[in-house]
């Protein structure tokens, strides 16, 4: 028979507080996103601000943030027990408080007074200086539809012939293709008589004469016949607009030999004209329309001085955000129940400054670890890349496993031979015929070493690169090698192939 009894279990288990939790995430953040979380903290707490050239000398008002290479702050995940409720409990006392304060002048009324005026002293004179903000020096970005427009209002057109043409740009996307029939067109335009297949075949070809050529096409075969205006040989010409129109998978496919036989051109000849159709821009509307390019921003910068290779933040990407006291005493000194918000934002402000020292010191001890790890690649190149795992870092930095994941994931490093993602210094470790370990970054140099001194007349397959490797003492796998040349985005074999 069954029987019901209530027990108590003590069990010890790791849990991350919210705080913690909310540490974790900026840490994974990239530079950009970062920023953008930081810029959107700075517009509602109150009690943050961004510290400008003025500020710096001789603001009494503001606490400055302290970076990496000042106090050192613990990993997020390496045991450190952290109090959220310590910052607000202390009280921002050691900070100097602004002369009146400290001479002990005036009343309560007063002290308040002097603190509203040392903060916005620094304001009304940076207001007043005239001087443009960066905002007012940004370019306007154009889209496609308004570069068109602009081209149409310019031409001596009627407003039937304009309104056609507009209605043309408007249907184009975002590569500046027509996908829309014309015939879906004919009413779209809204004109009293309603306008004829003629009449909007006109107005495309109209606006396909504007800038940027290859505009308003309805194939990637008509966008490249509009290009080829730009090529200046009748010849060369020619011979594109034959292989344009009538021989369009044989270029995608690269297959030379057998556009020469059907052209019955020289090979060599029809590889060169092949390769001016390449440079043509099967995408014209990315030319003009939106300018939000996904840059990579490094977060650390690798330098060598006096011969040993040095680490350093990116002063670009390092935010100059400050605690402003002036608000934060006239809270304490005006502390009431009925406030109890304000002493969120409080709490907030100092954990968001907590936050950023933590991430870029945690950044810059795996940034630091990472190059006394793989220094022999920043000196010699890809070749000399060593096999590196994240517990390798881990152990010397003395964080969680995955607080370097965390961090290695969207940060770059700047180096001398380029901007680098940090986890491309992690590889396993692949055995050599002779016991040695090489890494999976070595061997994709040493591929890309062999396909560049490959004969382009007869390149090297996947399965001959495997040989070689093999010749050389690294045993590879055929599907391996294709891995790692499709990593490098070098083409297969038959692409490869020019013809003399």
């Amino acid at each position: 028979m069954t029987s019901l009894d209530i027990r108590a279990d003590h069990r010890q288990t790791q849990t991350l507080s919210p705080r913690l939790q909310h540490a974790v995430r900026l840490l994974q953040m990239s530079s950009l996103d970062f920023a953008a979380m930081l810029r959107d903290t700075l517009g509602k707490n109150p009690f943050l601000e961004v510290e400008d050239g003025e500020g710096a000398d001789g603001g009494e008002g503001a606490q400055p943030l302290a970076l990496a290479g000042g106090v050192q702050t613990p990993g997020l995940m390496d045991g450190a027990v952290v109090d959220p409720a310590a910052d607000l409990r202390q009280a921002p006392d050691d900070v100097e408080p602004p002369a009146a304060l400290r001479d002990g002048a005036g009343g309560e009324g007063d002290s308040d007074r002097d603190l509203w005026a040392a903060d916005g002293g620094a304001g009304l004179r940076r207001a007043e200086d005239g001087e443009l903000s960066a905002l007012d020096l940004m370019a306007v970005e154009t889209s496609l539809n308004d570069h068109l427009h602009v081209q149409l209002n310019v031409l001596p057109l009627s407003e039937r012939d304009l309104m056609l043409a507009r209605t043309i740009v408007e249907s184009l996307d975002d590569d500046g293709y027509l996908r829309t029939p014309l015939q879906e067109l004919l009413g779209v335009a809204g004109l009293d008589p309603a306008p004829d297949l003629q009449e909007m075949q006109i107005a495309l070809k109209r606006v396909q004469s504007l800038d940027p050529a290859g505009v308003a096409a309805r194939s990637v075969a008509e966008c490249l016949l509009l290009q080829l205006p730009a090529i200046d040989c009748p010849q060369t010409r020619a011979l594109a607009h034959t292989i344009i129109s009538e021989h369009l998978p044989a270029l995608a496919a690269r297959d030379v030999v057998a556009l020469a036989r059907h052209l019955g051109e020289p090979p060599a000849h029809v590889e060169a004209v092949c390769d001016r159709i390449r440079r043509l821009d099967p995408r014209p509307g990315w030319r003009v329309g939106s300018s939000h390019v996904p840059y990579v921003v490094p977060d650390v910068v690798v330098k060598k001085v006096r011969g040993q290779w040095t680490v350093q933040l990116n002063p670009a990407i390092v935010p100059k955000v400050r605690l402003n006291q002036v608000y934060a005493k006239l809270f304490q000194r005006h502390r009431t129940p009925a406030n109890a918000e304000l002493g969120a934002h409080l709490q907030e402000a100092r954990w968001t400054l907590r936050n950023v020292e933590q991430r870029f010191s945690t950044i810059l001890d795996v940034a630091e670890a990472i190059v006394r790890r793989q220094h022999n690649f920043l000196d010699y190149g890809a070749m000399a890349m060593k096999p590196l795992g994240l517990k390798e870092i881990a152990e010397e930095v003395g964080i969680h496993e995955s607080t370097v994941s965390r961090v290695t994931n969207n940060k770059y490093m700047a180096t001398p031979v380029g901007v680098l993602e940090l986890k491309y210094f992690f590889s396993r470790a692949m055995i050599s015929a002779n016991g040695s370990a090489c890494s999976g970054t070595a061997i994709r140099g040493l591929i890309k070493d062999i396909i560049e001194a490959e004969n382009a007349e007869a390149p090297l397959s996947d399965a001959e690169i495997t040989r070689q490797l093999a010749q050389q003492g690294l045993v590879v796998a055929r599907r391996t090698v294709t891995k790692y040349r499709q990593m490098l985005k070098i083409e297969a074999v038959d692409r490869r192939r020019r013809v003399a």
